[in-house]
């Protein structure tokens, strides 16, 4: 593709009219959460953006889903990713939103380790609010989605004290799992990736599905109204882990969805993405 053409295919928020109403959503609706739910911020790192939003499980031991919210790296927070806490939750779920620091003053690099370090934090201390450390499932959308999928790779979980298999599953929605096209587009403008920056935090050029377990759980979900380049780079990631033997399923697209009301699917109880989720973890 020319760089016109990339740019549009990776423009997310050109496929979405009222994408800042949807944005504005997601706050109002962590709020809400928020006023009827046990929660609690805790630090993983040391600066002031490595925080966990966590919103305990009624009684444990409980499946944890550790959800990592989107924004191209560059926006958005915690506080606005507790949207899908009520429904799981009430399923008998702990929650946990991760906060990292925003690019461009963190690369892509720093951000990786971070929530790699916000996993190592749960699986240590999650146990002191209901949840299960054997039984978290990761999940992300759009940039939250590719980081969710980084935490699926091997070989950096020992230098973190954890297991080397301490995911029990994953939900990935609409997420960009090979970024070398991205240093062609607009989007490097606040990513500054070069050539080999893009590879090697890209979880499909990575050796990610020989290092999780036969049957390893991954649902996967991208927008209707989404561009080509989304919806190729959620099937490839999905036929690459079934080659590699997980579970990997895509739920088709509720009609007229997009890439970012994909969010309230997902917490949305009776919904096909929220449904499958749920059975996944065992909820």
């Amino acid at each position: 593709m020319d760089a016109a053409t990339l740019d549009r295919e990776y423009n997310a928020r050109a496929t979405t009219p009222d994408v800042l109403e949807i944005l504005a959503e997601y706050r109002a609706r962590t709020d809400a959460a928020k006023a009827v739910l046990p929660w609690s911020t805790q630090a993983y790192g040391p600066s002031e953006p490595e925080r966990l939003d966590i919103y305990p499980a009624g009684a444990g031991p409980a499946p944890v889903l550790v959800f990592i919210h989107g924004g191209y790296w560059r926006a958005l927070d915690a506080a606005d990713s507790g949207s899908m806490a009520p429904a799981f939750v009430a399923a008998g779920a702990c929650v946990v939103s991760v906060n990292y620091t925003l690019a461009p003053a963190a690369s892509l690099d720093r951000i990786v380790e971070e929530c790699r370090r916000a996993l190592a934090w749960v699986h240590g201390n999650i146990a002191r609010f209901g949840g299960d450390p054997a039984r978290i499932h990761v999940a992300g959308s759009s940039a939250g989605g590719h980081l969710a999928a980084m935490l699926l790779a091997p070989g950096w979980q020992a230098g973190l004290g954890l297991p080397a298999r301490p995911l029990a599953g994953a939900t990935l929605l609409s997420g960009l799992f090979d970024l070398t096209p991205l240093p062609h587009t607009h989007i490097n403008a606040w990513m500054a990736l070069d050539a080999a920056a893009a590879a090697r935090n890209s979880p499909a050029l990575l050796p990610l599905p020989t290092g999780l377990p036969p049957g390893f759980p991954v649902v996967l979900a991208h927008g209707d109204t989404e561009t080509s380049a989304f919806k190729r780079q959620t099937s490839e990631f999905a036929a690459a882990l079934r080659d590699a033997g997980c579970a990997a399923e895509v739920v088709p697209p509720r009609p007229g969805s997009n890439h970012f009301d994909l969010v309230f699917d997902f917490g949305e109880p009776g919904n096909p993405l929220h449904r499958a989720t749920r059975r996944v973890m065992g909820l």
